[in-house]
Order: structure tokens, then sequence, then C-alpha cells
């Protein structure tokens, strides 16, 4: 076994346990009807991810990247965002099982999917259902919203070396996002590579000058798609 193999493994074991004591998303808030969405008048953006956009590592929810561009924005964020959640890892290890529902009934008007990074330690023995899983979500999620607008994140990584499946699966989302027209945001598997002083202690998940980082880039990202 290779030393970048063995790390991997190790990772992946260390992720386990790490999802089952990591606490849980924020219980939903009463809203305007839609589930788990704020009070206000602004645009309700669901964010369909795992801890990296939970938000796990940071030092409070509100360093988290995605509340960050929310509030900069004005948007109601929904985020139900799950740790070591992907396409098929830990689908149903939560309350309620199935992100994908809570995000469809939440009504949003924008979807902010960022998928992926869990099922590189995954795709030795589940790449085909990591492939047909992309597009089954994808599609379930336009389909049931098709007033939404869907914007599609390159899975977010974390190490400077990188398994061959993280470019496999990227390519796989990229795919499925161009079947159901969304906007992409490419580059993101990149945008931690070369700063381990943005990792938090447990060396897997960013800190406050991580996220800070992310929420950067993808403001960036997101103004350059007009939002």
């Amino acid at each position: 076994m290779t030393r970048l193999a063995r790390s991997l493994v190790a990772v992946a074991a260390f992720l386990l346990v790490l999802t089952g004591c990591a606490p849980d998303p924020a219980a939903p808030s009463a809203g305007d009807g839609r589930a788990g969405v704020p009070e206000g008048d602004g645009p309700v953006v669901s964010f369909y991810g795992d801890s990296y956009t939970l938000g796990t590592g940071a030092s409070d929810p509100s360093k988290r990247w995605s509340t960050v561009v929310s509030a900069e924005r004005g948007w109601r964020e929904h985020n139900e965002s799950v740790n070591g959640l992907g396409f098929v890892n830990n689908r149903t290890s939560f309350e309620g099982g199935d992100l994908p529902g809570q995000v469809i009934a939440a009504d949003p008007d924008i979807v902010i999917v960022t998928m992926g990074l869990n099922d590189a330690f995954s795709y030795d023995r589940s790449a085909d259902e990591i492939h047909e899983q992309i597009g089954v979500d994808l599609h379930r999620l336009d389909d049931a919203l098709p007033e939404a607008r869907f914007v599609v994140v390159e899975p977010f990584w974390y190490t400077d070396e990188r398994p061959e499946s993280v470019d496999i699966i990227a390519g796989w989302v990229r795919e499925a996002a161009d079947e159901i027209d969304a906007d992409q945001v490419p580059g993101a598997s990149r945008w931690l590579t070369g700063h381990p002083e943005w990792m938090a202690a447990d060396g897997l998940h960013p800190n406050d000058d991580g996220y800070a980082e992310l929420a950067r880039r993808m403001d960036e990202a997101l103004t350059g798609l007009g939002l």
C-alpha cells in the first residue's frame, strides 16, 4: 500500500469517527411556512452540502462561508448540511435521512450544491453508484424545484495530495450540472491548496481563516454569476 493510500485509509477511518460524534445541524427555525427557513424577505437559498458547508471546524456558525456570503447578499440561509455526507456516504445517518427532501421542502429560490468530497473515500468500492447518484440527486432537485436557480460547486478538497477520484467525481458533478443547465463554480477543490494554516486542529476541516478564504472565493464566483 502506498503512503498516499495509507493516508487516505486513515483519514476515512477518522471521518467515520468524526461523523458519529459531531453535532447535528441546527434545528429548523420558524419562518414563512417553509421548513427550516429563517424570518425575512430576502431570497431563500438552500445549501446541499457536507461538513465544509455545515461549518465544522469554525469557531462559530457565523464564520462558515455559506453564512458569510448569505449575510452579504441578504439571503435567508437554509443550511442543514451534514458531516460526512456524500452522494453515497452517510445518506441516512442523521435525523430525517433525506437531505434533498429537506431542500425541496424549503422551496428555495436558489440551491447551492457543494457535494462530493466524502465520496472520494468510497470511490474504489462504489464508483458506479456515486456516478449514478449524482445524476439522481441533481435531477430530483431540478424536477421538484423548476423555478429555482441552481449553482453546482466543484467538490471541495483539503490536502495538496489528491487521489485520482477527486477529479473523476468532479467531472461527474460537472456533467450532471450541465444536464440540468445549472450554473457552476469550478476550481473549488484547489482553494485551500498550499495553505495548511487554513486548516483546523483536526487537519480535516477549515478553521476560521480557511472559511474566510472559501467565502472570499465563493463571493467572487457568485458575483461573476450575477448573484
